[in-house]
């Protein structure tokens, strides 16, 4: 029974290789389709995202699934670790039930497909059961089980093995230039270590198109940088699992327990570098036209808007160096600031005036995101010397600060009044082995080579909190 999978992406997106990598590694067959070069592929993915450019977007058997996470993916699919697992039955059985409850206790990803709606799988089930229309019927790895019993399954996944549950010197949560640094420093002091990465590799450095301050590279995109740590820290052995995102942390006699969407890790010590997500403005229109028109990320979304005229909100480093990006290849760029002057350094306003598609309005306030007909961006009002007036664009992308990604970590470690990890010494938290790394915390400075300092210093706090350990 073979899986039908049509995957909608681009190469430049980030979430596209991701998903990409996950289904190869899972020898996953499927039809990939670049947005870019087929047009109506584009329409399509409008049109099952009700006019939201989003990518990549799945067809798994005509169902649609929209920027989906790998644990997402893994559970559509029944894939664990390696092993695909589809379950043949139907509502009513019983044993289908019981083999179903056994499987999800155990966090096991199933596929199911019911024999009653598609007469293709209730053949196919007749077929290798020599005639007899047996449920359920299990594959694993394509071998199939006939009503397996519990006791068969445990078997058969190796749920029993509980010994074989590795503890690592440390668990680095977040896979971001902090992350990775700190990994590439522990397994250097022969310290095992495991990377959990919610979306992507590289963090918010592995979306920018191109970074000119980070010493050694007169410029470097962010892409190829964090590929190169990421390459570093696995030659040293560290191990990296990537769509694992993190629900709880709980303290043990002897080490820390991790519980992510789809399984349990153990560490002895525990490095935070879960960075910092893009900051909304909070107005009217905004939260519905994200993904219709309102972006984040220029490297992500730019190609959308190629010959097109754009509206950038912001006034430092990042909101001018992602719209002199931009005009590189769109029409016109708009820059909204509601300061008087900008708050980026010297050498990011000189090189505005290079660029003749540029324009910028200085001490105006956005005030309402607005929507055409059709549910898309296609203005936004703007209040200026007292008078509020609308501006036309295809797309707007908003760069006014970063929050940090910190959420999950209330109650377990001591946090700013606006959410940052407070540190002691060498990067230490509120509780004792576990450390945070980067924009997460208090008093780190948000560029990829103060990230990668901060990874080194987080390194040396765990390899003194191991060595007293021993």
């Amino acid at each position: 029974m073979n899986l039908k999978i049509k995957m909608f992406g681009a190469e430049w997106c980030p979430d596209c290789r991701r998903t990409k990598t996950f289904l190869e590694q899972n020898q996953i067959d499927f039809e990939y389709v670049n947005v870019d070069l087929n047009q109506e592929a584009s329409q399509l993915v409008e049109k099952i995202n009700n006019g939201k450019r989003i990518i990549p977007t799945l067809l798994i058997n005509e169902k649609s699934f929209t920027n989906p996470q790998n644990f997402e993916i893994a559970a559509e699919l029944g894939i664990n670790d390696g092993k695909k697992l589809v379950l043949y039955g139907a509502d009513w059985c019983p044993d289908c039930r019981r083999a179903k409850r056994f499987l999800t206790d155990n966090n096991i990803h199933l596929r199911f497909v019911d024999v009653d709606s598609n007469p293709e799988a209730a053949d196919w089930v007749t077929k290798i059961n020599n005639g007899k229309r047996i449920i359920p019927t299990i594959t694993i790895n394509e071998k199939p089980f006939t009503n397996p019993s519990n006791d068969t399954l445990t078997e058969a996944l190796s749920l029993d093995k509980v010994s074989d549950d590795r503890i690592y010197d440390t668990i680095i949560v977040g896979g971001g230039a902090a992350g990775l640094t700190t990994a590439i420093y522990a397994q250097r002091d022969k310290y095992d270590s495991l990377i959990l990465e919610r979306k992507n590799i590289g963090g918010n450095a592995f979306i920018t198109k191109k970074i000119e301050n980070y010493p050694g590279f007169k410029e470097v995109s962010g892409p190829d940088l964090m590929d190169k740590m990421a390459e570093q820290a696995e030659t040293l052995g560290a191990k990296i699992e990537l769509g694992e995102d993190l629900k709880k942390i709980t303290r043990k006699a002897e080490h820390f327990e991790i519980k992510t969407s789809s399984k349990t890790f153990l560490g002895k010590t525990i490095v935070l570098a879960t960075g910092s997500t893009y900051r909304t403005l909070g107005i009217p229109g905004e939260k519905e036209l994200i993904g219709a028109g309102v972006h984040f990320c220029a490297t992500c979304d730019g190609a959308f808007y190629r010959d097109k005229e754009l509206i950038i909100i912001g006034g430092g480093n990042s909101a001018l160096e992602e719209g002199m990006f931009l005009a590189s290849f769109v029409k016109k760029v708009t820059i909204i600031h509601r300061g008087d002057e900008f708050s980026a350094t010297s050498t990011y306003v000189d090189k505005l005036s290079s660029f003749d598609n540029i324009s910028f309005h200085l001490s105006t306030e956005p005030q309402k995101f607005n929507a055409s007909e059709n549910g898309v961006f296609e203005s936004l009002s703007v209040l200026k010397d007292g008078k509020t007036f609308d501006i036309g664009a295809d797309g707007v992308f908003i760069f006014i600060g970063l929050i940090p990604n910190t959420e999950v970590f209330e109650g377990f470690i001591n946090l700013s009044d606006n959410g940052q990890i407070l540190t002691k010494g060498l990067n230490e938290t509120s509780m004792g082995g576990v450390f945070a790394a980067g924009d997460c915390r208090k008093g780190a400075i948000a560029q990829v080579a103060a990230a990668t300092g901060e990874g080194v210093v987080a390194s040396y706090g765990l390899r003194e909190y191991l060595t007293n350990r021993t």
